[in-house]
């Protein structure tokens, strides 16, 4: 519908902008802690917390350190955290079998977060790179990445974390047919209540440099992901990918990264109007950061602006590492 507007003077759109109590009484979009899911690092050891250098603020955390930290952000009313695991280099191998391993990392940071914040839903990472040798999301034999036999062990890892307390399944491997089967699979083990939050629009893009190194896989990955991750210059590809997830089974989608695809976060919620998420991912975070930490920008003005943004673009929620900044500003 075409909006009418009435002709000057009749109408001054400045009206509704005088005062702050009158903006707020018009504004579209507005951001909450329940707009946040945020992204951690868990390490091995006791006791630590160690600093990543490319993202200033971000933290690698041992279990129990990660377990404090989800206390705290359920006290600061933060639904949702998302756990990625730094996996021991020599724990890495071709068959990827720390994956679904129950007693690695990620999965006793998830029974250690539940029994000390059993409110707050825990979301994983589903995909063998932090666990292959090489690097890549799925197995590679001669240089291909394989499918249907990568598929077979993220379902082993889907049960291991369902098993272990997951509240979220995060497939972030852009495999052919994988939330279709992790759904059968988790229906077949009695975990029919576990949601699945795809990472249906995954971009192989140049703003994943910081997060690497936060997991250790800089030096790891021979090639490249553009076999199974998107061309950055598709957006009709984002909307078959996103409707097949949904008749595969996934409860919710993400399009990854976020700020440089936005229009696709809009066309997703528009097209599907199903719960839509975004990552701001770590490229985006470090660069807002280090210009923060250069004095070129306000930092904080332009953290909330850019989440704003993903809630004007249609997004249910955001992935992002500002979580506890974001949610102490708005508690006040």
């Amino acid at each position: 519908m075409k909006p009418t507007v009435a002709p000057f003077p009749a109408a001054r759109l400045r009206r509704t902008r005088v005062s702050p109590a009158i903006r707020g009484l018009v504004r579209e979009n507005t951001l909450t802690t329940d707009d946040l899911i945020w992204p951690v690092f868990v390490r091995d050891g006791d006791g630590i917390e160690e600093p990543v250098s490319s993202m200033p603020g971000v933290l690698r955390r041992s279990v129990d350190k990660i377990a404090e930290a989800a206390r705290e952000a359920q006290a600061m009313g933060i639904p949702a955290i998302c756990l990625f695991p730094y996996t021991d280099a020599a724990l890495k191998t071709e068959d990827c079998a720390e994956a679904w391993n129950p007693d690695n990392l990620c999965n006793r940071a998830i029974r250690a977060i539940k029994k000390v914040a059993p409110d707050i839903a825990v979301m994983t990472d589903v995909a063998l790179d932090p666990y292959n040798i090489n690097g890549h999301d799925g197995y590679v034999v001669d240089g291909e990445i394989l499918n249907d036999e990568t598929v077979e062990a993220l379902v082993k890892m889907t049960l291991a974390q369902a098993e272990a307390g997951a509240d979220i399944i995060g497939p972030s491997d852009m495999m052919d047919g994988r939330i279709g089967a992790m759904r059968s699979a988790l229906e077949a083990a009695g975990h029919r209540n576990v949601s699945i939050l795809s990472y249906s629009a995954k971009y192989a893009s140049g703003y994943y440099g910081p997060f690497r190194e936060a997991v250790g896989a800089s030096g790891a990955l021979k090639g490249d992901k553009k076999t199974y991750q998107m061309d950055p210059g598709n957006s009709d590809e984002a909307m078959r990918l996103i409707e097949r997830d949904l008749q595969e089974g996934a409860d919710m989608v993400m399009v990854k990264p976020g700020i440089a695809y936005l229009d696709i976060c809009y066309r997703v919620k528009t097209t599907f109007g199903t719960p839509t998420f975004a990552y701001q991912v770590s490229g985006e975070y470090a660069m807002i950061q280090a210009a923060a930490q250069n004095g070129w920008i306000d930092g904080e003005k332009v953290m909330l602006e850019s989440l704003l943004a993903f809630k004007r673009a249609g997004c249910d929620g955001i992935l992002t590492y500002f979580a506890p900044q974001v949610a102490q500003i708005l508690n006040g």
